[in-house]
């Protein structure tokens, strides 16, 4: 506001009520100006711009610049509507009768404000080089955040990205989004239990541990396939840094994670394995059921403690199902991808591809690189052991190219 009192930002719903009073009531521009704080020619430019046809099968589209009877003294000058014409709303016999509305100018305000916000502030062809590379990146199972992020001379923030896709720009659609699909609820709600595990690894035990020991917790689970595949993955997801491994099981039976774990502690010792998997936080699933020897190390001491998650609880380790979905992106389901074909390379490949997306939640950084700043040593050695490696961005891909790329190179046949 200016020292004159005058406002300079949009009128509101309030202002143009005023004005359609102030008009009713036959005042002057300059009189309707002052009460609401605006300058004399605001007032008149909106009345003319958003004044509308006042006749049956018209009400409520814009004038413009429809011819109008300048023998009526309302509609050749000031207020060039209706309103405060002692014959109005009654008909006058007049075919050009035209108002101004609140409402209707309101819609009308809104509807052109919508309207010179649409399309793109490019040229053409510059256009097509920034579609050309959000395409490609969506193709390989990237995020609009990450595509952002990785291209900051694209200048585009992630809402607009979503805002085009949903409008089919690119030739694209909400459909090529995966965290864009719902998830379908549960039709029951059962009532949460304990775990049968007894009450020292109870969740409840989980959350009176120390805020840093939960917080640097790691969530561990398992992945199949198609229901007759024998072999299964063992997610371990480290919360500090998101980085999530995944090991191939030839079953899933106890003995087998014990056995990853008993493979991860001779790989990175006993004392970075403690730091990085001293507290592991699971669910109720018949392959973590033996939670002694799951503790218990191959020198006979104690290398980790176990926690469970009470019965069908499974949001309580939420992290780790959350980040199911990026690991899904390369193994999708519904594909009839068999798990019983996959081997240690493939779980290599996935790994790195899937650990090297940059993370808006880790300012861009992938969870390799924020392992690789936090822990360096203990980065090197997991990925030494797994096989993993960083990707960089644009030879990444988050389907199942990544895999079946890598077989072909190996001369074996593609998965799916």
């Amino acid at each position: 506001m200016d020292d004159q009192g005058v406002r300079y930002s949009r009128l509101t719903k309030a202002d143009r009520r005023a004005i359609e009073a102030g008009l009713a009531s036959r005042k002057g521009c300059r009189e309707i100006a002052r009460s609401i704080g605006r300058a004399p020619s605001t007032v008149a430019d909106e009345v003319k711009r958003n004044r509308t046809w006042a006749k049956k099968g018209l009400r409520g589209m814009r004038v413009g610049d429809a011819p109008i009877d300048e023998k009526c003294a309302h509609l050749a000058s000031w207020p060039w509507v209706c309103n405060g014409c002692f014959t109005f709303p009654r008909a006058c016999g007049r075919k050009e009768r035209c108002e101004y509305s609140a409402i209707y100018a309101q819609a009308l305000a809104d509807s052109a404000l919508r309207d010179a916000r649409r399309g793109i502030n490019a040229r053409e062809e510059d256009f097509e080089r920034v579609a050309f590379t959000i395409r490609s990146d969506l193709a390989r199972g990237l995020s609009p955040q990450q595509i952002c992020a990785a291209h900051p001379h694209l200048r585009l923030a992630p809402s607009t990205l979503y805002r085009w896709i949903s409008r089919g720009y690119f030739g694209m659609s909400n459909m090529d989004l995966r965290r864009q699909v719902g998830y379908k609820p549960r039709r029951e709600k059962r009532e949460i239990r304990p775990t049968s595990h007894g009450k020292e690894r109870s969740y409840a035990a989980f959350l009176e541990l120390a805020d840093a020991m939960r917080d640097g917790a790691c969530e561990m689970d398992t992945v199949i396939g198609r229901a007759r595949d024998g072999q299964c993955l063992l997610t371990l997801y480290l919360r500090p840094c998101k980085l999530q491994l995944a090991l191939l099981l030839r079953n899933k039976a106890p003995e087998e994670v014990a056995g990853a774990l008993d493979m991860l502690e001779e790989a990175l010792g006993g004392a970075m394995f403690r730091s990085l998997f001293g507290c592991i936080l699971t669910d109720n699933g018949t392959e973590f059921c033996w939670p002694e020897r799951l503790e218990r190390s191959r020198s006979g001491g104690k290398r980790c403690r176990i926690y469970y998650c009470d019965v069908r609880a499974s949001q309580q380790k939420a992290a780790c199902e959350r980040n199911h979905v990026e690991l899904r992106k390369i193994l999708p389901k519904g594909r009839n991808i068999a798990f019983d074909e996959l081997d240690e390379r493939d779980c290599s490949v996935l790994m790195s591809h899937m650990n090297s997306q940059p993370r808006p939640s880790l300012m861009g950084l992938s969870p390799l690189a924020m392992m690789r700043a936090a822990m360096p040593d203990a980065a090197e050695a997991i990925m030494c052991a797994l096989g993993m490696e960083e990707v960089p961005y644009e030879k990444l891909d988050m389907t199942l190219t990544a895999i079946n790329a890598d077989r072909e190179a190996r001369g074996m046949a593609p998965l799916g």
